[in-house]
């Protein structure tokens, strides 16, 4: 993989990997990463470069091995000789952070990731692929808001709502560049779905690996779908506070149990923050 690198760096301490989720936006994660950055060298990857000007220019679809691989480029940028590093996914960079360390294991010392949609550990893998198929072709079909409302009713395991009549207006040509969000439901949700994680690879780095979710995701497909993926990978799981992004609404708490999580799992910084 070639091309620039896009990523921030503050505090100090053992490097934290930060992998964001939707288009890889870092957006709204400043609290939580303020919060490690009193513990942790905090290195927050932007894939596509979207919170570093690249936001409105083309994008391809995205693959989870470009995430990765670009991922391990920022760890060879940043650590020392010899060194290692933790690294925190959500959602779409929580299936980023499973393939990192089943093709780099290297040079981890511990993943979590919180709430990955790697749908295909389901029973009901095809049923769940289909339904994120859908989200992308309501965005096509009416705009932005109707695709949320989607994609919410999808992780929540309830009936697709109905587009208001106002609300349904098909997006002007190029409009889903002009967002993370249009850029994630067009260029990243599809291909990120259908990715299936190499479970042999994770079993053999088990002890390195914690699946999470939401405390208020349980009974919704991606509580269900990260606890499917840490028995299948004989990893641990854990909960974090509030729903799919709670990361994001509850940064204090939400940087103390990943601390814990980290405490658990080897790290060498047991929990207070």
């Amino acid at each position: 993989m070639t091309g620039e690198l896009h990523y921030d760096v503050t505090g100090s301490g053992p490097v934290l990997l930060v992998l964001p989720g939707g288009a890889g936006h870092p957006m709204g994660l400043g609290p939580l990463t303020e919060r490690l950055a009193a513990r942790f060298t905090v290195v927050t990857y932007d894939p596509l470069g979207l919170a570093h000007g690249r936001l409105g220019r083309p994008v391809a679809e995205q693959r989870v091995t470009d995430w990765s691989e670009g991922a391990h480029r920022v760890l060879e940028a940043v650590l020392p000789a010899g060194g290692s590093a933790y690294v925190f996914g959500m959602s779409s960079g929580g299936i980023a952070a499973l393939d990192l360390l089943a093709r780099h294991p290297e040079r981890l010392a511990h993943v979590v990731a919180h709430e990955p949609p790697v749908v295909g550990v389901l029973a009901d893998a095809a049923r769940q692929r289909a339904m994120f198929v859908e989200v992308a072709d309501t965005f096509r079909a009416a705009g932005l808001r109707a695709a949320g409302a989607r994609l919410a009713a999808v992780l929540d395991g309830g009936p697709a709502p109905a587009p208001e009549d106002a609300d349904a207006q098909p997006p002007a040509p190029g409009e889903e560049l002009e967002s993370p969000m249009g850029v994630f439901l067009t260029r990243v949700l599809h291909p990120f779905t259908a990715y299936l994680p190499d479970v042999p690879a994770l079993r053999s780095v088990a002890a390195r690996l914690t699946l999470a979710a939401g405390s208020a995701s349980r009974g919704r497909l991606l509580h269900r779908t990260a606890t499917t993926a840490a028995e299948s990978a004989g990893a641990r799981f854990t909960e974090f506070p509030g729903g799919h992004v709670g990361v994001l609404e509850h940064p204090e708490e939400s940087a103390r149990c990943l601390v814990d999580t980290l405490w658990a799992g080897h790290s060498p910084y047991p929990a207070a923050l």
